[in-house]
């Protein structure tokens, strides 16, 4: 199943580091599959504050977004972002092609006695 990596960052001034991040961090994602979902776009915000933008990485499974964060390529990229750049990361796993949420909605209500 889909797994994505998601940044909420909140960028303040470009630099060098910055560059070089943006630069080599896709040959950290090509052994594992990863490929730029949303990535430099503006962000629309409907509802609540939401400073900064959002990056979105997609990749085969989750075990391959954990194995990308984890490796040492990746590791050795992160301070080049996080020394200058405000924001949060996190892996997901998306939902199956077949998802429906009303049965999700029904699970929920039982576990709740509602």
């Amino acid at each position: 199943m889909t797994a994505y990596a998601i940044g909420h960052i909140r960028p303040d001034t470009m630099n060098e580091d910055i560059l070089r991040y943006i630069e080599e961090i896709q040959a950290t994602m090509d052994p594992f599959g990863g490929c730029f979902l949303v990535h430099g776009k503006q962000v629309e915000v409907k509802e609540g504050p939401w400073p900064g933008t959002v990056v979105i990485i997609g990749f085969p499974d989750i075990e391959k977004a954990r194995a990308w964060y984890d490796s040492d390529a990746y590791q050795a990229l992160i301070p080049l972002r996080t020394d200058h750049i405000a924001g949060e990361v996190i892996l997901v796993e998306g939902v199956p092609a077949d998802y429906d949420a009303s049965k999700t909605a029904a699970a929920l209500r039982a576990a709740a006695g509602l």
